[in-house]
C-alpha cells in the first residue's frame, strides 16, 4: 500500500494527538489525587493546650540617665584660681565655698573705696559747717536790715550765699552717698573671690566635673565645676507614635543596666513629651529613678520595660496557632477525641513571650487544645493524627485536674 504524503502528515498529526491528550488527562488525574488522598487520610499534626490566666504587654525601650539638674560653678570676677576646695564626685552643700581667687587686687579696691569716702564725709562735714556759717550771717544781716543799718543790697547777698551753701551741703550728701556704694560694690566683688555653690533648692549635690586647676587664671563667668544631683536620676527613652498612646505619668518602670546584671531599679514616668521630634518620629519620655546609694550614675546606657496592657482571666494559646484562611486569622481546636479538627475564627490580642490573647465573638467558648504544627495540612474537619507523647503529656494534664 503506498502512502502519499498528504496521509503521511495526518497520520503524525493524530499519532501526537492522542500522545498529548493521553498525558494531560493522567496529569489531571494526578493533580486532583493528593487533595482527595489528603483529605481521606488523617495528617500528623502538634497541638497544645488552651489556657486562661493573665497575659501582659510590656516593652523594652533603650535609652540613658540623665541629670535632673546641674549647677555649673563659675565666677564672676576673674582672677588666678588659689584654691579648689572640692573635687571628683565629692558631695557638696547648698551655700558652700567651693574655689577661692586671688583677692590681692578687690582688697585693695575695697581699701580705695573706703578713702574716698572718708574723703566724701570729710566734705560733707565741711559743706554742713559752711551752711550753719551761712545761715547765721543771713539772720544777722536780716536784724541788721530791720533796724536800718544793713541794706537790701546786703541782704540779698547774705541770701544767696546761703543758698549756695546749703546746694554744696547737697553735692556733699550726694558725694558721701556715692563713696558708700563705690565702697559696697568693691565689698560685692571681693566677695565673689569666694565661690559658693548656691543652687536655689536645697540638698546636696555632687561634683561630676572639674575644669580648672589651682594656679590657673580664668576670667569671669568661666566655667569652674559642674555639680549635679544623683538622687533621683532621670531616664531619658524614646517612643514610636504606636506606644505612645499607651503611656502616661505615674506608670511603674523597671530600669536594668549592664553595670549591674540581673538587678532592676524601680522608677516611674515622670514626663512624656507633647509633640514629637520630626527627625525620627519619636516622643521623649523622661523617667525618674531613684538612687539613694548613688549606684547608678548620669551618661549609664539603660534599658526600661514598662507594662503597657494586662489582660485577666484571658484565653492564650502559643502564639504558632494562630493561621490564615482566606484573609482570616484563626485557630485550629482538635475535638475531645483528639481525631478531627475544626477552624474557629479569632482576633489575637496581647502577644507576649510566644503567646497570644484570643478575642471575638466566639473565643470565650474555646477550650480543650489547638494545632500548632502542620497547619497546612488540614482543612476544616480534617482528621488529624497526635504524636504518642503529646497524646499521653495530654492525659496526664487531664488526669491532674480532675479533683
Amino acid at each position: 500500500m503506498k502512502f502519499t504524503k498528504g496521509k503521511i502528515i495526518v497520520l503524525l498529526l493524530i499519532v501526537v494527538g492522542g500522545a498529548v491528550a493521553a498525558w494531560l488527562i493522567p496529569g489531571a488525574n494526578r493533580s486532583e489525587a493528593p487533595r482527595r488522598e489528603r483529605a481521606a487520610q488523617a495528617a500528623p499534626v502538634e497541638v497544645a493546650p488552651i489556657e486562661r490566666g493573665t497575659i501582659v504587654l510590656q516593652r523594652t525601650f533603650s535609652g540613658a540617665l540623665e541629670a535632673p539638674a546641674q549647677f555649673v560653678v563659675a565666677p564672676k570676677v576673674s582672677g588666678r584660681v588659689e584654691r579648689l576646695a572640692v573635687n571628683l564626685s565629692d558631695t557638696v552643700s547648698r551655700g558652700e565655698v567651693v574655689a577661692e581667687l586671688d583677692n590681692d587686687e578687690y582688697v585693695q579696691a575695697v581699701a580705695q573705696s573706703r578713702a574716698e569716702l572718708a574723703v566724701a564725709e570729710a566734705n560733707l562735714a565741711e559743706a554742713d559747717s559752711a551752711l550753719a556759717i551761712a545761715n547765721r550771717e543771713l539772720e544777722r544781716v536780716t536784724q541788721l536790715r530791720d533796724r536800718g543799718v544793713a541794706s537790701e543790697s546786703n541782704l540779698d547777698t547774705a541770701r544767696a550765699n546761703q543758698l549756695a551753701k546749703q546746694a554744696q551741703l547737697e553735692v556733699a550728701k550726694a558725694g558721701v552717698t556715692r563713696a558708700e556704694a563705690a565702697l559696697e560694690a568693691a565689698r560685692i566683688r571681693l566677695g565673689y573671690t569666694r565661690i559658693k555653690a548656691d543652687w536655689s533648692d536645697e540638698g546636696s549635690r555632687v561634683v561630676a566635673e572639674r575644669y580648672v586647676d589651682e594656679g590657673e587664671t580664668v576670667a569671669a563667668n568661666a566655667p569652674l565645676l559642674r555639680i549635679v544631683v544623683l538622687d533621683p536620676l532621670t531616664a531619658v527613652i524614646f517612643v514610636s507614635e504606636a506606644d505612645y498612646g499607651k503611656l502616661q505619668p505615674g506608670q511603674e518602670v523597671a530600669l536594668t543596666t549592664d553595670a549591674y546584671p540581673g538587678e532592676s531599679f524601680a522608677g516611674r514616668i515622670e514626663r512624656i513629651a507633647p509633640v514629637f521630634r520630626e527627625s525620627t518620629r519619636q516622643a521623649r519620655v523622661e523617667i525618674s529613678a531613684g538612687n539613694p546609694n548613688h549606684r547608678l550614675k548620669p551618661g549609664m546606657f539603660v534599658r526600661a520595660t514598662i507594662e503597657l496592657d494586662r489582660a485577666t482571666d484571658a484565653l492564650i494559646v502559643p502564639e504558632p496557632a494562630l493561621t490564615a484562611r482566606s484573609d482570616r486569622r484563626g485557630i485550629f481546636v482538635v475535638n475531645p477525641a483528639g481525631t478531627t479538627v475544626s477552624w474557629r475564627e479569632v482576633t489575637p490580642g496581647i502577644r507576649s513571650n510566644g503567646r497570644v490573647q484570643l478575642l471575638g465573638p466566639g473565643a470565650a467558648e474555646l477550650s480543650g487544645r489547638v494545632v500548632t504544627l502542620g497547619q497546612q495540612l488540614i482543612d476544616d474537619g480534617s482528621a488529624i493524627i497526635i504524636p504518642a507523647d503529646q497524646t499521653e503529656q495530654a492525659a496526664a494534664e487531664q488526669k491532674v485536674q480532675q479533683p
